[in-house]
């Protein structure tokens, strides 16, 4: 750090970070981060998401990470947890699936058949 300047920038980056990651929301994915999930490519799969949440402008969507969801050959998965309605498991996940799931379950209510792991359960 240089100046006052760049430690507000700094401020203001890390802070816009925490609130898509947690606090009141209407949308929560979870990306699973295990190590096989990251050799599948998981750590690019939640930047996508954090990029997609931000380029929207949406507010009440979050991204947080777990463990292993215990089935490596179908990294990297994704759990969507949307308000009032059952969970969904996605696999295979990665930036192009991630746009996808994004703008038709996410931002308009629609499972995407194709990557879809489950329904209604964790």
């Amino acid at each position: 750090m240089k100046n006052l300047e760049e430690l507000k920038i700094m401020r203001e980056r890390v802070k816009k970070d925490l609130q898509l990651r947690a606090g009141k929301h209407r949308v929560k994915i979870v990306v699973g981060m295990g190590s096989c999930g990251i050799a599948a490519g998981a750590r690019e799969t939640m930047n996508e998401f954090l990029n997609l949440i931000e380029k929207s402008n949406k507010t009440d969507i979050i991204v947080t990470a777990s463990g292993c969801f215990g089935f490596c050959a179908q990294e990297p998965m994704i759990h969507v947890y949307v308000e009032d309605k059952k969970p969904v498991t996605y696999r295979n996940v990665d930036i192009e699936a991630a746009q996808e799931i994004f703008d038709n379950h996410i931002l308009n209510g629609k499972i995407v058949e194709k990557y879809l792991f489950s329904k209604g359960k964790k």
